[in-house]
């Protein structure tokens, strides 16, 4: 008796409920000829499928058909059902990177923007979630404004599909809204849009995810750090102690013991005024030192210092980020110093602490 004689019987066995054959559906399992003994096991969705003894029955008849003599035993077996278990939420990224401040107006998402890009023409696979749901701005410096994330279906799920600037995805609720739509959200709903911007959205694999936060410390973060394990974050501030003592107030929120996220480093942004006419004068227009006293006060590194020049808010405006087109602005380089400061600091963190985990409950 031959095997290939059997299969090509067993083949025009068909499963009554599903209409296919045996074979082709890979329905059968340890096949072996001894003399005229047949021993054939057939795959089950359950031991107790309807039917059973019936195709039992069946696959017998089809190999008694070709061999005549045969003995034919049939065993069934139900493959074991393995729990499902859910994927984690960026599971394709390799750290996550929230961008926080302690107020508004201090560069945040300036900062976020220039130095995703710094990341990624550094050879890096950077995306970026704009989580300021207040006031979404990245699309005005990325120049992505009116332009809408296409809809798509996976496997049965609606996804998005980020937009991209410079080749770097993007998502911000500033593609879904309005320009002009005020943003009147509580916090439950707040918290839907951040994990539907982290679960339900096709992100290629990445080596960074930078998240602009808004500032202070409210719902979308405790959404952030409840969904998502985050690496470790960076705190902006500009030099004046106003900045700095809101600044601290958000740090602190990340180390509370019941969530536990690394502070990666501090950028200190505006740190002096510098005329495009006198590129080598510097004019301390918000006090110094204050990147430097939040650091210490954070046990952390002052990642880089970034000065106040006219092309970082012309090319916010324009949608032209300054480190994509602004190659002779002095604001370019500290942003390239500040996301290799970033890439060293990480990789301290991850080899020196276990990696970040999502927190359950936030009290």
């Amino acid at each position: 008796m031959e095997s290939e004689k059997i299969m090509e019987a067993l083949a025009t066995v068909k499963d009554p409920q599903t209409g296919k054959d045996l074979v082709s559906s890979n329905r059968i399992h340890d096949l072996k000829i001894d003399r005229q003994q047949v021993n054939v096991s057939i795959q089950l969705p359950s031991l107790s499928m309807p039917g059973k003894s019936e195709l039992n029955f069946a696959a017998m008849a089809a190999i008694q058909a070709v061999y005549p003599t045969a003995e034919v035993n049939v065993h069934n077996f139900a493959k074991a059902q393995q729990a499902m278990q859910p994927t984690r939420i960026l599971s394709q990224v390799k750290n996550i990177i929230a961008v926080a401040s302690g107020k508004g107006g201090v560069g945040k998402s300036t900062v976020s923007v220039n130095l995703a890009l710094a990341l990624q023409q550094q050879g890096h696979r950077v995306g970026l979630i704009d989580a300021d749901l207040y006031g979404p701005s990245i699309p005005t410096m990325l120049g992505l404004q009116g332009q809408k994330p296409k809809v798509q279906d996976l496997d049965g799920k609606a996804m998005l599909t980020p937009l991209r600037a410079h080749g770097m995805p993007v998502m911000s609720l500033g593609f879904i809204i309005d320009p002009d739509q005020a943003v009147v959200l509580r916090g439950p709903r707040l918290g839907g849009i951040i994990r539907q911007f982290l679960a339900d959205c096709i992100w290629p694999e990445l080596d960074y995810m930078i998240i602009d936060l808004p500032p202070g410390t409210g719902d979308i973060q405790l959404t952030l750090v409840q969904t998502v394990p985050v690496t470790g974050v960076i705190a902006v501030t500009t030099p004046q102690e106003v900045a700095v003592i809101d600044a601290v107030k958000a740090i602190n929120m990340f180390l509370l013991p019941n969530v536990g996220v690394p502070i990666l480093g501090i950028v200190e942004n505006m740190s002096w005024f510098t005329p495009e006419e006198l590129p080598d004068n510097k004019y301390y227009l918000f006090g110094q030192g204050g990147g430097e006293r939040l650091a210490k006060m954070a046990e952390t590194e002052l990642l880089g210092q970034i000065p106040l020049v006219q092309g970082i808010r012309e090319g916010g405006d324009k949608g032209r980020p300054v480190v994509m087109h602004n190659p002779d602005n002095p604001s370019r380089l500290a942003f390239l110093e500040i996301a290799s400061g970033l890439v060293a600091q990480v990789g301290k963190r991850n080899e020196g602490q276990a990696p970040t985990k999502k927190v359950d409950v936030v009290r």
